[in-house]
């Protein structure tokens, strides 16, 4: 499938903005979503909606066979071995913090370690500093070397035998890295501790094998790989995941319920209480079959030529400074600058005023932004959607940015 024939799925592109075509480079906030996965919500709606597990009719039928059948892509999509290690949440927030809550909370003790990086998005620290907070553990952080990127060595000195806790994003959704969690995932076993990946980056972009990984846990959200907004999906090893009590309680997610006791579903559904996200979890699966359709090594490699591209037209400009890995090979289909002294929101403002969309701010990162000297950035993400006409409008626009604020002051 080629850029000019994935583009036509996508009809929210066929727009202008204040004038101008949009160029839209925000999928690291959220992509875009093309017609397969409207029509499959739509068509859910139209003729299938109902709940899902409970009723024998048609439609409670048709609705169940739907939502399982998503489950069953998503296993087949990041290679779990069950579908019970497959559970649908709001998004990657969530099932960080259902991680957190139930496994951190109740495996974790007075001088234990929980070990993360400084790159980490808040979503994946805050929940950490509660646990922390609440059991006695401590919170360590792994190094960045000068470029943003992870050292194995530096691994290896953080993570000792009191560690029971490792979660490191993939990607970084600031500076682009693209960390090494198999190796990372050794070295926590190693000592003992279990291994959660941040996928949220990742997972829309190149392919995730979780057996080959050997991680433990793993989050991912839909609205990032061409899906809807408010799904999820929180893996987890079998055994792990059994062991773990459910954060949130209600119908369905209950075996049998006494005056003063109740008992849990088997996996999944003990960790999926109440009215589930249906067709949030249907409009993924139909994602995922659009992103199989076009092909996971496809977009990454698209992506990595529009990254590389992109670097260099950028790295002309005069007063633009990139975060991150300065080798195009080394990060994923982002990038993060500032543009002289103008503030990164004044940016954002006069691209968007030329019809470009970029995203600005410390993109929930303010530890990394500390570490960076700076209160915030600019930053271009790119998907299977965008063209190097766009980075080439990108690059003009940033030129007319700074040329509008020199002339200012």
């Amino acid at each position: 499938m080629d850029i000019k024939t994935i583009r036509q799925y996508f009809p929210i592109l066929n727009q202008e903005v204040n004038g101008n075509p949009l160029v839209y480079l925000d999928s690291s906030a959220t992509s875009q979503k093309p017609v397969q996965v409207i029509e499959t919500l739509e068509k859910y709606y139209k003729q299938d909606n109902s709940n899902v597990h409970r009723g024998v009719h048609t439609l409670g039928t048709r609705a169940t066979d739907a939502y399982e059948g998503a489950r069953e892509k998503v296993r087949k999509f990041i290679n779990a071995k069950s579908m019970q290690e497959v559970i649908f949440t709001r998004g990657t927030t969530t099932s960080l913090n259902w991680v957190a809550q139930s496994y951190g909370r109740d495996n974790l003790k007075e001088g234990d370690e929980i070990v993360i990086t400084y790159m980490e998005h808040h979503s994946n620290i805050i929940p950490w500093q509660q646990v922390a907070k609440r059991t006695g553990a401590q919170l360590n952080y792994i190094p960045l070397q000068e470029d943003g990127t992870i050292s194995l060595d530096d691994v290896r000195a953080t993570v000792t035998p009191n560690t029971k806790i490792v979660s490191v994003m993939q990607v970084s959704n600031v500076l682009g890295s693209i960390n090494p969690v198999k190796e990372i995932a050794k070295i926590a076993h190693e000592h003992g501790a279990v291994m959660v990946v941040d996928g949220a980056q990742s997972a829309p972009h190149m392919k995730i094998d979780v057996q080959d990984l050997d991680c433990d846990f793993l989050a991912f959200s839909g609205h990032k790989m061409v899906g809807p907004t408010g799904i999820g999906v929180l893996y987890g090893k079998k055994h792990l995941l059994e062991k773990m009590e459910p954060v949130e309680f209600g119908g369905e997610m209950i075996d049998f319920v006494q005056l003063h006791d109740s008992t849990w579903k088997e996996l999944p559904w003990k960790f999926e209480g109440g009215t589930p996200i249906i067709a949030g979890a249907i409009g993924l699966g139909a994602a995922i079959d659009f992103l199989n359709e076009v092909g996971l090594e496809v977009i990454a490699d698209h992506e990595h030529k529009l990254t590389a591209y992109a670097f260099e037209k950028l790295k002309a400009v005069e007063g633009l400074t990139i975060y991150g890995p300065q080798d195009p090979a080394k990060r994923a289909g982002l990038i993060t600058f500032n543009l002289a002294d103008v503030h990164p929101h004044d940016v954002a403002t006069v691209l968007d005023a030329e019809g470009v969309a970029v995203r600005a701010g410390h993109h929930c990162a303010q530890p990394l932004m500390k570490w960076l000297k700076a209160s915030a950035t600019a930053r271009a993400s790119f998907y299977l959607y965008n063209t190097e006409e766009e980075i080439d409008k990108l690059v003009e626009a940033l030129i007319k940015t700074k040329e509008y604020f020199s002339d200012v002051f």
